[in-house]
């Protein structure tokens, strides 16, 4: 397979295989992109003031955010951890309370630090990918109340601006904004607005996106821009038409996060409402229906998984025995599945390199590397069984031809009903 960028995009030359060809081995080939993700105020700790640390603060919070793993100051640690897995790209974000705690002010020993990740994200041979919004704005943006300001846009764009002049010509890809929809959620969950402000919100996370777009296409020609999405099953259709179907010629690959599936036998999903995220029984098969929704929907658009990843009960085995490991075999098994049956699925991301601050709590577990924050002063960074597993993959460009699923599919998938329940794919017996 060949990819050419031409700016502000990637084509494939490869054509999806017809419905009698026999089907060709499960591999992504040689060009796909494999990463790990991370995010600044989930991980890097010394949080300055801004609307999460503030709840963080709160009694409504679990868990304070205090040192996180401190990727802040032990960000050289986890980029060797990343590049010795064979990834090619790393992901995080630029905080903008970080780099701009006053307004009109910029911390140039915090830009340095960034300065630092992207130099050795480089070094190590990988390609950043950089977020521009993970959900954080700074304190004194909340105090001009945040969204609900026409001010913020203003001030988010200057931000965006300063950044990207910063690292454009560093081969990055750029994320916007991770996850409008859920960002809206967490903005209704601690009071950032009312429900009767979520449109507007959404409103101007599509004009910042699409004016952002425009701007790295101008200061940094080439480089690909996206935002990801959280795939939510049965009403990605519904949401779509909030965000991404309002920004679909200002992306220049989709951006997909997909977590949980949902069928007649399964709807553990539920416990996401109640952030008991770990209780959620994953069904690895809905990511081939998420993928093969939006190869149906976007089908000149390429496909990027920027995040995926199971959550643990504070690094506990899951009751019923399955893995880490078992967890991210079976969902690359269906993303080649996907990419067999005509995906153009151009990358993946794992969430997260390490455990992280779950937006209040340390309790579910994400990473390819537990940290236990609460108890460990050292912060060590202990492998799970799936560093050995995502560095066989990575090597092996995919999983074993003969492999079979760990988890085998839900009874009638709902994650894209009806048509994930009346057209489930085959696995092998």
């Amino acid at each position: 397979m060949a990819w050419l960028l031409v700016p502000g995009a990637w084509l494939s030359t490869t054509l999806a295989p017809s419905a009698t060809a026999t089907p060709p081995p499960l591999s992504v080939g040689e060009d796909f992109l494999w990463g790990v993700s991370t995010a600044g105020f989930q991980a890097e700790g010394s949080s300055p003031d801004s609307n999460w640390s503030r709840y963080s603060a709160s009694e409504n919070a679990d868990d304070k955010v205090g040192t996180s793993v401190d990727f802040r100051h032990r960000y050289p640690e986890d980029i060797e951890n990343a590049s010795k897995l064979g990834v090619s790209v790393f992901r995080f974000s630029v905080e903008w309370a970080r780099v701009q705690p006053v307004s009109g002010t910029w911390d140039e020993e915090e830009l340095a630090y960034y300065d630092d990740v992207i130099a050795q994200t480089r070094a190590h041979g990988m390609r950043p990918m950089i977020t521009l919004d993970h959900w954080v704005y700074p304190g004194w943006v909340a105090d001009q109340d945040g969204w609900t300001n026409p001010k913020t846009v203003d001030d988010w764009l200057a931000n965006a601006s300063h950044v990207i002049d910063r690292y454009a010509g560093n081969d990055a890809q750029w994320i916007t904004i991770n996850e409008p929809t859920a960002y809206i959620i967490k903005e209704l969950t601690f009071g950032g607005i009312t429900l009767a402000q979520a449109p507007q919100m959404m409103d101007r996370l599509v004009q910042v996106h699409r004016a952002a777009f425009d701007m790295i296409h101008t200061k940094d020609p080439g480089a690909p821009v996206s935002s990801n999405l959280s795939f939510i099953p049965t009403v990605a259709g519904l949401f779509d038409s909030t965000f991404v179907d309002r920004v679909r010629d200002k992306m220049d690959f989709l951006g997909l996060d997909y977590y949980y599936g949902l069928s007649v036998d399964n709807i553990t999903a539920a416990y996401a409402l109640f952030d008991q995220l770990y209780k959620i029984r994953t069904q690895p098969e809905g990511i081939y229906h998420a993928l093969m929704y939006y190869k149906d929907k976007f089908p000149d658009l390429p496909i990027y998984i920027v995040e995926n990843g199971m959550p643990t009960d504070n690094a506990q085995p899951q009751t019923d025995g399955y893995t880490r490991s078992d967890h991210l075999s079976d969902h690359i098994y269906w993303l080649e599945r996907a990419r067999q049956d005509g995906a153009n699925v151009i990358g993946y991301n794992y969430w997260s390199i390490t455990d992280n601050y779950e937006w209040g709590s340390y309790r579910p577990r994400f990473g390819l590397y537990t940290v236990d924050v609460k108890t460990d002063p050292s912060l060590a960074r202990q492998p799970t069984d799936a560093v050995e597993t995502y560095r066989r993959i990575i090597t092996d460009k995919g999983v074993p031809a003969n492999y079979t699923p760990v988890r085998r599919p839900g009874f009638c998938s709902l994650v894209t009903f009806p048509q994930s329940c009346l057209e489930p794919p085959s696995v092998p017996r």
